[in-house]
């Protein structure tokens, strides 16, 4: 029953994040620090199971522990059905904007996180853009508009003659696609040879001592619980990097797509720089160095995913954003089977030893750095063009809410 059981979680898992992770949506500026938040528990709900082996040992079952969990499930599915959206969660949000179960009163409904800071002076925003559309049509339809695209929501807007949607793949073949899969899957292939190779390398290390091997391996499970903590980290470098940004290019007429494009490169440069120092700590046999690796990895493994998540959302336009994720995360999988060779590698002509290809993946690592260089790239090439062309059709592209022109 494993595998039924496994593939269940599997599918269940990345559904689950996937659509959770609209909830950022509701933040407004803080949408990057949501969007991580939700990757770093993700991500470090694997400790979860420690617990389990830990509550295993002092004599509890697994089928009871298991039940529990299942049990646990059922907040779930009261929160989907009466307090998330029936559809998607839309970015720009449109003003008055609700949720829940009684989303058609605003009286009984939930306020968004803006709206929960000043609820006076949106109110009287609400009031006059009320006014506006009822005094000019062509503004109600394109309000209209803006308040359904969203999340897989490309078909309506044509239906509603809104401006040209980038197409779907126009995104995947795009150099920005590219290399941010090169950026993803470089960095996941190193977690996974390092997960993989733990157990050998530090009995290796430990020359064979069992004890103080499993005191390492539950010291590597423990870290793996900071991984909620420390990706919001990435998310508010993005936020407070990106307010920058806007200041800044507010005075010179760059659209706000421009600065939350341009606000990624911090993100994916440190991101890159603690996986190659996660890698050098790996390569290192001394074992007290690994603790340092064991928080490395975590501060390395909880950035990626973040950043992934909220490069997408930034970068590509919100109706392509599941499916470039899936198929980011689906082509990463794929290029994570290298990892085998590997593993045969070093079981065979390397006896074991894990240090010349744990060298040859520092070196692979500064690849990933290709990436923030194009992202930066990308963002001169844009401003150079708004400079030629004047600021009134990027003007009228962010009004329509698309969040980039790729």
């Amino acid at each position: 029953m494993l595998f039924p059981a496994l593939t269940f979680l599997s599918v269940g898992g990345i559904l689950f994040i996937l659509t959770n992770m609209q909830v950022g949506n509701l933040f407004g500026k803080h949408r990057s620090t949501i969007i991580t938040l939700y990757n770093g528990a993700f991500d470090s709900s694997s400790a979860v199971f420690l617990v389990i082996k830990l509550l295993y040992e002092q004599g509890l079952s697994l089928r009871t522990m298991f039940l529990f969990m299942s049990a646990c499930s059922a907040w779930h599915l009261i929160r989907t059905f009466f307090l998330m959206p029936r559809s998607h969660i839309p970015y720009p949000l449109p003003p008055g904007y609700t949720y829940g179960v009684s989303c058609h009163k605003r009286s009984r409904s939930y306020r968004t996180y803006e709206e929960q800071r000043s609820p006076k002076v949106l109110d009287e925003n609400d009031a006059e853009d009320s006014d506006n559309l009822h005094a000019d049509p062509a503004l109600e339809e394109n309000s209209t508009n803006k308040g359904l695209v969203g999340i897989g929501d490309a078909e309506t807007a044509a239906n509603l003659k809104a401006p040209a949607v980038v197409s779907f793949w126009s995104c995947v073949f795009s150099k920005l696609f590219f290399w941010h899969l090169v950026w993803l899957s470089v960095m996941q292939l190193r977690h996974y040879l390092f997960i993989g190779t733990l157990n050998p390398m530090l009995t290796q290390l430990a020359e064979g001592d069992a004890a103080l091997v499993s005191s390492y391996t539950n010291a590597f499970a423990f870290t793996q619980f900071c991984g909620v903590i420390c990706a919001p980290w990435n998310g508010l470098i993005l936020d407070r990097h990106k307010r920058g940004h806007k200041k800044e290019g507010s005075s010179q007429g760059v659209p706000d797509s421009l600065a939350d494009l341009r606000s990624c490169v911090l993100s994916l440069v440190i991101t890159v720089l603690q996986c190659v120092a996660f890698s050098i700590c790996a390569s290192i046999p001394v074992l007290p160095v690994q603790y340092a690796t064991f928080i490395l990895q975590v501060l390395s493994r909880s950035f990626l995913y973040g950043g992934n998540a909220a490069f997408l959302a930034i970068a590509f336009p919100l109706e392509h954003f599941g499916k470039l994720y899936g198929l980011v995360m689906g082509l990463s999988a794929v290029v994570s089977l290298l990892q085998y060779p590997c593993f045969s590698l070093i079981r065979g002509p390397l006896n074991g030893d894990p240090f010349y290809v744990n060298i040859g993946l520092v070196v692979l690592m500064f690849l990933a750095l290709v990436n923030p260089v194009m992202v930066w790239l990308e963002c001169k090439r844009r401003q150079n063009e708004q400079h030629i062309a004047g600021s009134p059709a990027l003007t009228a592209g962010k009004k329509e809410g698309l969040e980039s022109s790729i």
